[in-house]
């Protein structure tokens, strides 16, 4: 049988047909993804109810893309760069996140999910990257990815995923500042942006800035898969 994987959604305004509704949804190359890897994906909606229902039905989560999170939960006032906030989406995330590493359930955090995780873990985020780096590598064209290298440190566990050097696909223009509690720092920019932590503590706990759901690497999500399995596996017997 597959492990099941859920991917958390956006909620806001969509257009199909003839409708415009508010709308969870998720793009699909995040379900192939998982699919192609192997798990069998399943779209998790933004609610802060039913979180131990939910997990008790999965066996691993990716945590999606999107809006900025809410400079409040990591003490900030808003950039006038930031996204306005997605309250309902941050509350169920932050929520599911934090009982999915209570139960160390795969986790693959993703953009979005990547600065959630640090939050999460009380860092911090810088709130627009340009003012910091002075360029805008990672984000050049609005609803386009940028394509750039990242430096994966040896002996890591995501380098023993996609190697030490890697090409990656992104879309951000917020990062990492102050690192959370307990991640370990694992893959740079040539600008020296954080593009990558994990938590060696966990069974699977990884996070990217970049979006392999985009691009041609399929080897996080097949970690992923495969860690479910045995998260699975050990959760049945």
């Amino acid at each position: 049988m597959r492990p099941v994987i859920g991917i958390t959604s956006y909620a806001q305004d969509a257009r199909w047909g003839v409708w415009h509704l508010p709308a969870v949804l998720i793009p699909l190359a995040y379900v192939d993804a998982v699919e192609s890897a192997g798990g069998r994906a399943v779209v998790i909606p933004p609610t802060e109810n039913g979180v131990e229902e939910t997990l008790s039905a999965l066996d691993g989560v990716v945590f999606s893309g999107g809006v900025d999170v809410d400079p409040s939960r990591y003490g900030a006032d808003p950039h006038p760069e930031t996204d306005t906030p997605q309250l309902r989406r941050d509350a169920g995330e932050m929520a599911l996140l934090e009982a999915a590493l209570a139960l160390d359930m795969p986790v693959l955090a993703i953009c979005r999910g990547f600065q959630l995780l640090n939050v999460a873990r009380g860092g911090d985020l810088v709130q627009h990257l340009p003012e910091e780096v002075g360029n805008d590598i990672h984000k050049q064209v609005p609803g386009k990815f940028a394509v750039h290298p990242v430096e994966v440190k040896r002996g890591t566990r995501l380098a023993a995923i996609v190697g030490e050097r890697s090409d990656v696909t992104s879309h951000h223009h917020q990062a990492l500042g102050r690192l959370g509690a307990g991640l370990v720092e694992t893959a740079w920019a040539a600008d020296g942006t954080l593009e990558a932590v994990e938590d060696p503590s966990q069974r699977f706990t990884v996070g990217v800035q970049w979006h392999p759901e985009s691009g041609e690497d399929a080897a996080l999500f097949e970690a992923l898969v495969e860690e479910a399995r045995a998260y699975r596996a050990a959760h049945t017997q």
